[in-house]
């Protein structure tokens, strides 16, 4: 089941100690992340199995995203600028338009309704496990550049 809001709350539900590493560095990340350009992407690991992903990128209108989900990692998604719009739904609302690519860890999916829809602001974060199917980068009103952290965490730690 996804989960979202600010680190402070998700903290005290979150007790297991690979969450504890992931809100650690989200709560001191560095500015070198407004150094990220445009559709730039960089990967650091945090521990031997924990990483995040930085980056930056516009956000789009809704029709030019799309769903996924990943099998071996939880996806904590942090904005450290910006806001966008993550849409959240069942895997069995949606149609599988890209099989599940075991490197990458990834299936592409397109909707159908119904789905959920996160506004995520400066500071919130949103976590995602293998089941939630995600479609994040969706803008709010304007297309804006945002930061974005993303740590995965292998689900086998949890």
């Amino acid at each position: 089941m996804a989960i979202f809001g600010k680190i402070e709350d998700l903290k005290k539900q979150l007790k297991q100690k690979s969450f504890q590493v992931a809100f650690d560095y989200l709560e001191n990340i560095s500015n070198d992340i407004f150094q990220i350009k445009d559709k730039e992407c960089i990967k650091e690991f945090l521990d031997e199995n924990i990483f995040v992903l930085k980056q930056a990128y516009k956000t789009k209108n809704r029709e030019d995203c799309f769903f996924e989900s990943h099998r071996k990692y939880i996806d904590i998604q942090y904005m450290v600028k910006g806001s966008e719009i993550m849409d959240v739904s069942s895997l069995d609302n949606l149609d599988v338009i890209q099989d599940y690519d075991e490197e990458k860890d990834f299936t592409k999916y397109s909707s159908k309704k119904p789905f959920s829809s996160l506004l995520i602001k400066d500071k919130e974060l949103a976590i995602f496990y293998p089941n939630d199917a995600h479609q994040p980068c969706i803008k709010v009103d304007d297309s804006t550049l945002i930061y974005k952290a993303v740590i995965k965490i292998p689900v086998d730690l949890i």
